[in-house]
Order: structure tokens, then sequence, then C-alpha cells
């Protein structure tokens, strides 16, 4: 975004929604006193934070950006007002706290299926990104070893299907190669301009 002074490539749903979901995971390890997730997801809140702030000041259609920020933001609010206010077993909370956070999750993980989808119809991988399906990978199966070490199905269930979907990534990467090729070239090339 800073180098080419424009949004117009980059999504901002993603930033938004990665940002809520840290808050959400943020909030689930306060109330859990577990300070690997405090840490991990307020150091996540900050970075995402900054990237909106980033791609509001590059973004030329700020109304919609904010009127999106504002809503979810919103829906986060009154999320947490539900959960502060209206359940007031703290044991209860952390149980609906760690359902809403691996739902969230999970819709987050599944919802580059639709891309997929498109991948296999055209036979190219030209609108997956291999570094984050790493990324994906890596990130989801520590998170799964980490909730099978704490025993704690909200962190365990959500990260499943970020592991499951790296593999289909992987397999339509294999299948439909020169997709990887003209990334990594891309890529390459890139390193060699800056």
């Amino acid at each position: 975004m800073r180098m080419t002074r424009s949004v117009d490539s980059v999504q901002f749903l993603p930033f938004l929604t990665t940002d809520v979901n840290n808050l959400s995971w943020l909030s689930y390890g306060a109330l859990k006193g577990n300070w690997t997730l405090i840490v991990v997801n307020a150091v996540g809140a900050v970075l995402q934070t900054l990237y909106i702030l980033v791609y509001l000041h590059y973004c030329h259609r700020k109304r919609a950006v904010l009127l999106q920020t504002t809503t979810l933001l919103g829906v986060l609010v009154l999320g947490f007002a539900y959960f502060w206010l209206l359940v007031p077993d703290p044991e209860m909370r952390l149980q609906h706290l760690g359902l809403f956070c691996s739902v969230f999750t999970i819709s987050m993980y599944l919802s580059p299926l639709a891309d997929l989808a498109k991948v296999i119809r055209t036979k190219s991988t030209q609108r997956l990104s291999f570094s984050l399906t790493i990324a994906t990978l890596l990130t989801s199966a520590s998170w799964t070893l980490y909730g099978f070490r704490l025993k704690d199905p909200y962190i365990v269930v959500p990260n499943l299907p970020g592991i499951l979907t790296s593999f289909i990534r992987f397999w339509l990467f294999w299948k439909y190669s020169p997709g990887v090729r003209q990334e990594l070239s891309a890529s390459t090339n890139l390193r060699e301009f800056t």
C-alpha cells in the first residue's frame, strides 16, 4: 500500500475481521488469565489496527471503510455487553466467549472457500498466496497444539479448519503449479526491484 499509495488491490475486510478476532481472543485470554493468549492477541490487535489506519490513509472511499469499521465495532461492543452484563457467572461467560471466538475463527478460515472454487473453475492459483498458505498452516497448527496442551477445545477446534484449508490450497498449488511458479517469480522480481 505504501509503495503504490493505493489500496486498489488490497481487500479491507480481512484486516477488520482479524482485528475483531484478535480483540475477542484477547478478551478470552484475559478472562481465562492466560498470558500467552493475552500477549499474542494484544500484539495482533495493535498490528491490525495499524494496518487499518494505513489502509484508511491511502483509501479514497473512506466513508465505506469507516461504515464497515463502525458496524463491526458496534457488533463487538454489543457482544461484550452481552458477555459482561447478561452472563454473570465467570465460568459460563468463559464458555460463551470461547464459543463465540471459535465460531468467528472458523468462519474466517472457511471464508476463502469461495476463492478455492474459483481456482478449481479457472484452473489457476493466481488468486491464492503461497506464503499466506504456509503462514496459515503454521499458525493453525501452533494454536491447535497449544490448545491440546491446555486441553481447551475452544482453541483446538477453530484452528482445525485452518489446517484443512491450508492442505487443500497446497493441493491446488500442486495441481495447478504454474500459479506457484508465477508467484515465486513475481516475489523474486519484487525483491530484485527493491
